[in-house]
């Protein structure tokens, strides 16, 4: 499945929610990653997010799509990161 994840997070949890998402997901720019999951990795990284997060004041939305191929993506101006496949 193809994954975007977006959050906002206080600044102590930030780094922390930061190398989570990296380990599963490509990072795009400030707070936003996508890539593909499978439904365990999915699980695997909500939990751990779950672990970091302060509910009352944090917030993380995951788009969850079928397949990449059911999406389209716009972008406007330089990226943050250069953008491609890594083998």
């Amino acid at each position: 499945m193809f994954v975007i994840t977006v959050y906002d997070a206080g600044v102590k949890r930030d780094p922390k929610i930061l190398k989570i998402c990296r380990k599963y997901l490509n990072w795009i720019q400030n707070s936003v990653f996508e890539g593909e999951l499978t439904e365990g990795k999915l699980k695997k990284m909500q939990r751990e997010l779950g672990t970091v997060i302060n509910s009352k004041e944090d917030y993380i939305v995951i788009y969850v799509f079928a397949s990449q191929r059911y999406s389209s993506r716009i972008t406007m101006g330089k990226p943050k990161v250069s953008e491609g496949f890594i083998l």
